[in-house]
């Protein structure tokens, strides 16, 4: 007998030998059969699904879950287009902290919508003897007031109180990490938001690094989650590549640099695994810190790596030598020309022909490093909504000839290179959909057209944050299509995709997701 029976639905399989299904039989938690299969085979539940559409459970390929759950509790100034108004906002979160001398954390600060960044002195006006501290929106900066960068080591270097990159570490290192307990409420809190917008599988883009989760134990709070059952989704670790450390192996294993015990990608079950080792390159595009070969357009610079390209390609050789998959993230084409050539002489000095190798973002990539991307079989790990909402913005900074460049679709496919759709939560909008919408119509929200020719189709855009998601994670046996054997995990969408207005596909009502056949 069957756990259970979807029937009277249209299931988009994602599998090619059968791609389009009505009925769907699950036995404790896997997919058995599909349409004649099991439409006659008894089960415990039928479930009429009164003809909606289906799809495997989306995949998002890099999300940052503790940092989407803590941001939702924070503070923020997000919607504040006058300095004035940001600092009123700011005086308010102030003056609900206890004690002075407290620490005051701030969301959603994006010096764009202002037209320049706020000021330490401008903080110090509404402070009242607190630690400020203004997290960017990007995860690439933050600005404090005097009385943090008074604790900052000497030479720290800043703009009136605006730190980015590893600066930014040296201030969020000031504080106190974050418990365990906090932490898992926050990761339950990101992953009901995910599971509400069709997503049942996710890669947290590192943790235990100085950027964003700031806990040494931080894997502890994603386990915590599950033991505590605030973890309804399946969860892969990418893990900070600062926490590699020189180990004594023996010569014969070639390992320079590991976790203790050789713990690498892979480690794990269904439900929470290690993954990738996360190396950054380089910073982002709203902080213009993304490493470019040419300036931004009106700025005298052109973003800034992480640290010297030997330094940066050693860890990259390292971790694959120690049998990690690498998520290089690399935004600008400069920061992609060192991953690239660091991939290049890894696969030289050890051959890992399935490595799977990623770079995430993939934000500016030139005509020129794409036939390397192929022949490296390096996977593009692309955040469509970015040019959704800062399309405008980023085709303004990258200029006429580069702007087709930015996130790129069509080049991606038609050389080869796997195109794996995430969304980079909470940077911005986590919903697959509205990212499928624009990776086919590649207009931004003002109806801005950036780079047409990268367009894709319906089906391709879906495979992005299916299949391509499920192979990048190595998770393709079991998710990414409704197939026998592979887990029922699935979206219920109120309308088919791959038959309304294309304008229309951001708008379908997510009615239910399962993971392993059941509604969450």
């Amino acid at each position: 007998m069957l756990c259970a029976r979807l029937t009277n639905a249209r299931f988009l399989t994602m599998d090619p030998g059968r791609p389009v299904a009505h009925d769907l039989g699950v036995w404790r938690g896997r997919i058995v059969g599909l349409d004649e299969a099991v439409t006659s085979l008894p089960a415990r539940e039928v479930v009429d699904l009164q003809g909606a559409t289906v799809l495997p459970g989306f995949v998002d390929a890099h999300v940052h879950l503790a940092w989407t759950g803590l941001k939702q509790g924070t503070p923020s100034i997000a919607g504040c287009t006058r300095v004035e108004d940001v600092l009123a906002r700011v005086a308010e979160a102030v003056t609900q902290k206890g004690s002075p001398g407290a620490w005051v954390s701030i969301a959603g600060y994006d010096q764009r919508v202002l037209g320049r960044h706020l000021t330490a002195a401008e903080l110090d006006e509404v402070s009242h003897g607190h630690k400020l501290y203004l997290m960017h929106d990007s995860g690439h900066g933050c600005v404090v007031n005097s009385a943090v960068l008074d604790l900052l080591p000497a030479g720290t270097p800043h703009e009136n109180g605006f730190l980015a990159e590893g600066a930014m570490g040296a201030a969020r290192a000031l504080r106190l990490p974050y418990a365990q307990e906090e932490l898992a409420e926050a990761i339950g809190r990101a992953a009901r938001t995910c599971l509400a917008e069709g997503v049942t599988a996710c890669a947290e883009a590192g943790v235990g690094g100085a950027l964003l989760g700031h806990s040494p134990v931080e894997l502890g709070a994603y386990q915590l989650a599950r033991d505590r059952g605030l973890l309804p989704l399946r969860v892969q670790l990418m893990v900070a590549a600062d926490t590699l450390h020189p180990v004594a192996a023996h010569d014969a294993d070639g390992i320079p640099r590991a976790l203790d015990l050789g713990l690498r990608t892979g480690f794990g079950d269904d439900r929470l695994s290690v993954g990738a080792l996360k190396v950054f390159t380089d910073g982002g595009m709203m902080a213009r810190t993304a490493a470019l070969t040419a300036p931004y357009e009106g700025l005298g610079h052109a973003g800034q790596l992480q640290d010297d390209p030997e330094a940066l390609t050693d860890t990259i050789v390292d971790g694959h030598l120690a049998g990690w998959q690498l998520a290089v993230h690399a935004i600008g084409d400069r920061a992609a020309d060192v991953a690239l050539d660091a991939l290049e002489r890894a696969q030289r000095l050890r051959p890992r022909p399935d490595a799977r190798h990623r770079v995430e973002h993939a934000g500016l990539i030139r005509p020129d490093q794409l036939p390397r991307f192929a022949r490296l079989g390096v996977r593009a790990v692309v955040q469509p909504n970015f040019l959704r909402y800062f399309g405008d913005d980023y085709a303004a900074i990258m200029g006429e000839e580069r702007a087709p460049w930015l996130y790129r679709g069509r080049a991606f496919l038609d050389h080869g290179i796997p195109l794996v759709g995430s969304s980079d939560r909470p940077v911005t909008d986590g919903s697959p959909l509205r990212a499928v919408q624009f990776m086919v119509e590649r207009a931004s929200e003002s109806g801005l057209l950036i780079g047409p020719e990268e367009g894709v189709t319906v089906a391709e855009a879906l495979h992005a944050y299916t299949l391509a998601g499920a192979h990048a994670c190595h998770w393709e046996d079991d998710l990414g299509s409704l197939a026998p054997g592979k887990r029922a995990d699935l979206v219920v969408l109120g309308d088919d995709p791959t038959r309304v207005d294309t304008s229309r596909i951001g708008d379908i009502e997510v009615v239910a997701t399962y993971v392993d056949g059941r509604a969450t």
